[in-house]
């Protein structure tokens, strides 16, 4: 009878470990098919749509070959005088309108603000990739060069943007590198979802933006939310092992991914950055 009552429970144990290591076999290969979908949520735009925006801007439309074409809006500060410009990189949703009305807080200090769409987002065209992401931000940096000195381009990245932005800080000379809401990497958001997957062999795309915040050699600047469930503060708090004694990583109490903006500690202290000399 016990020998009966063993077999039977074996069985039943071989039966759970088999639908658990299905479970875990579908939901991986979910998530390496659906990797892209989950880590961008673009909306497109033709052509022909018409951008509306309550500060003075310019929309450019800046082709690189016969399938790729960037989307770029610059808005303006209504003052003549430009102290430089503000590289904006944003996060991975919709696409620039979602984020323009954020360029104010720049604009208001006297600074241009440069927004563009990854490709697919907005009217920005071609096959998306990482290469491509981070080469194109790169050509934005060249074209600012182009019109103001090193020392009045300041870059900004926004969630997504947070990883891009810190790649072209790496490869260029600027006056400061501004993060809100930053990743230590793709692999390492993936993973504080689905911590008992290998994501980083999973992960296509890399943005180890603690390997490029660690070729920066001009000011960093970084905010974070306690209360940030998309990006959990505790991941990217990681990132203080690589910055610099003189860079500062501000912890916004109670702050979430998307209301940092919001917080007066937040506004005083870009306002700071932006009217350093």
């Amino acid at each position: 009878m016990n020998n009966e009552r063993q077999g039977l429970t074996k069985r039943k144990l071989f039966r759970w470990v088999k639908v658990i290591v299905l479970l875990y076999s579908i939901i991986g290969i979910a998530l390496f098919y659906l990797q892209d979908y989950i880590l961008f949520k673009p909306e497109t735009h033709t052509k022909d749509y018409v951008f509306k925006f309550n500060t003075p801007f310019r929309e450019l439309s800046i082709p690189f070959n016969e399938t790729d074409t960037m989307s770029m809006v610059q808005f303006f500060p209504t003052d003549s005088v430009r102290k430089g410009v503000v590289l904006y990189f944003h996060g991975n949703k919709q696409n620039i309108e979602r984020y323009a009305k954020f360029a104010a807080a720049f604009t208001k200090n006297g600074y241009e603000v440069w927004m563009e769409d990854y490709p697919g987002y907005g009217k920005s065209t071609g096959v998306r990739t990482e290469q491509k992401i981070l080469y194109q931000a790169l050509q934005i940096h060249q074209m600012a060069l182009a019109k103001y000195g090193a020392d009045s381009i300041i870059l900004y990245g926004k969630s997504f943007g947070t990883g891009v932005a810190a790649y072209v800080a790496s490869q260029t000379n600027c006056k400061r590198l501004i993060l809100e809401t930053p990743y230590y990497s793709i692999p390492d958001v993936f993973a504080a979802y689905a911590f008992i997957y290998p994501t980083k062999r999973m992960i296509t795309y890399k943005i180890p933006t603690n390997e490029y915040l660690q070729n920066v050699n001009y000011p960093i600047t970084i905010f974070h939310g306690t209360n940030d469930w998309v990006i959990p503060y505790r991941r990217a708090s990681k990132l203080k092992n690589v910055l610099k004694s003189t860079d500062e990583f501000i912890t916004i109490e109670g702050g979430t991914h998307h209301n940092l903006a919001t917080f007066n500690v937040y506004k005083r202290k870009l306002d700071s950055l932006l009217n350093l000399r």
